[in-house]
């Protein structure tokens, strides 16, 4: 558990960082500028789902299924590269975001796994 989170506040501090690299307008690398933030989203999000049933279910030896890491990618995808991009202009569908999702996704299971 300990794996977790540190690892979760290691990746909102990188993505902090990024943000705040950003807004200051510091010359990010592109691959960085672009795909960093996907990356860092699944591990994110789904510590923060893992946090909150092991806080209801009052059990700190809980894991989040396969299925359920699996379904949560799924639907990230589908929300952020399928349904916003034609309706905000700010979305572009990419498929190497589907790819950074899908990698942050594989990085918490296996995070979770070792834990």
């Amino acid at each position: 558990m300990k794996t977790i989170k540190l690892s979760f506040f290691h990746f909102l501090g990188i993505f902090a960082a990024l943000q705040l690299a950003l807004s200051l307008d510091f010359q990010v690398p592109p691959i960085l500028r672009f795909y960093l933030a996907d990356f860092l989203c699944m591990p994110i999000v789904l510590a923060i789902c893992l946090f909150c049933v092991q806080f209801i279910k009052k059990d700190r030896n809980l894991r989040l299924p396969a299925f359920s890491i699996f379904s949560l990618f799924v639907l990230y995808s589908i929300y952020f590269e399928v349904i916003l991009p034609p309706l905000h202009e700010r979305y572009t569908s990419d498929p190497v975001d589907v790819l950074m999702y899908l990698s942050g996704s594989l990085l918490f299971y296996f995070l979770q796994k070792i834990s």
